[in-house]
C-alpha cells in the first residue's frame, strides 16, 4: 500500500515537469524608446512538432505606442494651432498692457508739463505784481522824499532869508543851492557871510562894490586893493562856496571851531560864527 502511494507520487511529479516544459511561454523584454513603447509576446502552440519547428513559426506581436507631445503636434496640426493661438493671445495682452502703460506715462508727463507751465505763469504773474507794487512804492517814496526835500529846502531858504538883509536880501536860495551841490552846511556858510559882511543889517562896502561875500583876497583887486572883486553877486557867492569846499571841507574842517585858526586871526571868530549859526537855525 505504501509502495503504491510512492509510485503514484513519482508519476505525478514526472507529469508535472513534462507539462511545464511543454507549455512554457517565452516572453521577450519590454522596449521603451523616445517614440514608442512596445510590448511583444510570442506564444508557442502546445505540441512537440511546433516546438521542434519553432524557427519557422511566425510570432504574434501586439504593439502599444506612446508618442511624445512634439510628435503628436506634428501628427495633429489642430492641436499645435491651438497652442500657437494661446501664445499669440498672451503676446497681444502683453503688448496691450505695455501700450496702456506708455499712454498713462505720456498723459502723466503732459499733466506735469501743464502743471509746470501753470506754476511758471503764476510765478511770473507774482513777480510782475511784486514789481508793480515795488514801483508804486518807489514812486510814493520818491514823491514823499521829493515833497520832504522840497519842504525842507523851502524851509531852509526861508530861514536863510530871515537873516539876510541889505544887498543880500532874498539870496538865501542861491546859498542853499550851492551848499547842496557841494555838500556844505548852508547855515555855516551864511553864518560866515553874516559875520564877514554885516549883512544882517547893512552889508559892507566890499560886498556892495565888488560882490565879495566872504572877505576873500586875490585879483583882480576890489578898487585896487588886496580883496578880490567879482562881476556879479551870484559869481561872488559861488566863488565863496567853492573856497569853503576846496580849502576847508576837503581837509575835514567842517565846523567854525575847526576852520577858525585857518580862516581868521581872531580867536573869537569861531564863537561869533557859531552864534550866527544858532540864530539861523532858530528862525
Amino acid at each position: 500500500m505504501k509502495t503504491s502511494h510512492s509510485i503514484k507520487a513519482v508519476s505525478m511529479a514526472i507529469i508535472t515537469i513534462l507539462t511545464i516544459t511543454t507549455f512554457a511561454l517565452p516572453v521577450k523584454a519590454l522596449a521603451l524608446t523616445g517614440e514608442k513603447f512596445v510590448s511583444s509576446m510570442v506564444v508557442t502552440p502546445p505540441t512537440k512538432k511546433l516546438a521542434a519547428d519553432e524557427s519557422n513559426s511566425t510570432p504574434i506581436t501586439e504593439e502599444l505606442e506612446i508618442k511624445p507631445a512634439v510628435k503628436m503636434g506634428a501628427d495633429n496640426p489642430s492641436t499645435l494651432k491651438l497652442e500657437i493661438n494661446v501664445e499669440e493671445l498672451r503676446q497681444i495682452k502683453r503688448a496691450q498692457k505695455a501700450l496702456e502703460l506708455e499712454r498713462q506715462r505720456q498723459e502723466e508727463e503732459e499733466r506735469q508739463r501743464a502743471l509746470e507751465l501753470q506754476r511758471q505763469k503764476e510765478e511770473e504773474e507774482r513777480k510782475a505784481e511784486e514789481a508793480r507794487k515795488a514801483e508804486e512804492a518807489q514812486k510814493i517814496a520818491e514823491s514823499n522824499s521829493s515833497y520832504n526835500a522840497n519842504s525842507s529846502y523851502t524851509e531852509l531858504v526861508r530861514k536863510l532869508n530871515a537873516s539876510l538883509n541889505s544887498t543880500l536880501s532874498g539870496t538865501g536860495e542861491i546859498f542853499a543851492r550851492y551848499a547842496n551841490e557841494l555838500g556844505i552846511d548852508p547855515y555855516l556858510a551864511v553864518a560866515i557871510v553874516l559875520h564877514e559882511t554885516g549883512c544882517k543889517w547893512n552889508c559892507s562896502n566890499l560886498l556892495r562894490q565888488c560882490n565879495n561875500v566872504g572877505g576873500m583876497k586875490g585879483g583882480p583887486g576890489c578898487n585896487g586893493g588886496s580883496y578880490k572883486a567879482f562881476a556879479t553877486l551870484d559869481e561872488g557867492i559861488h566863488a565863496f562856496m567853492q573856497n569853503l569846499y576846496k580849502n576847508y571841507y576837503a581837509y575835514g574842517l567842517t565846523t567854525p571851531e575847526a576852520m577858525g585858526p585857518k580862516y581868521a586871526a581872531s580867536t573869537s571868530w569861531a564863537s561869533k560864527v557859531r552864534s550866527y549859526m544858532n540864530e539861523l537855525q532858530a528862525n
